[in-house]
């Protein structure tokens, strides 16, 4: 799941997951796909990143294994013959109509 962070640009990624899981981390081309370890937070696994305005593709990677988001239904086809998540962040400011999360 991802959310538009309160600071502008930002954007929280979260997943939940099952009991014993130890590490998850969020990978994405806005991170040159450059693991970036998440914190365990109130159940799920969460981090707050910089996103540019755009689409963009990502993956969780959890315990080892890369996973798409499973709250979100927008993917795309990787090199890899497996699919990418895909957020996409509004270059409109917040308030704006159609701002924040899609």
């Amino acid at each position: 799941m991802f959310k538009t962070a309160r600071k502008r640009g930002s954007v929280t990624f979260s997943i939940k997951v099952g009991n014993g899981v130890g590490k998850v981390f969020l990978a994405g081309d806005f991170t040159d796909w450059k693991p970036l370890a998440m914190r365990k937070r109130a159940g799920a696994f969460s981090v707050t990143v910089p996103v540019l305005p755009g689409r963009h593709e990502y993956k969780f990677i959890v315990d080892g294994h890369w996973r798409t988001d499973p709250d979100h239904s927008d993917w795309a086809a990787n090199p890899y013959d497996t699919l990418n998540s895909v957020v996409t962040v509004d270059a409109r400011p917040r308030g704006a109509a159609g701002a924040g999360r899609r």
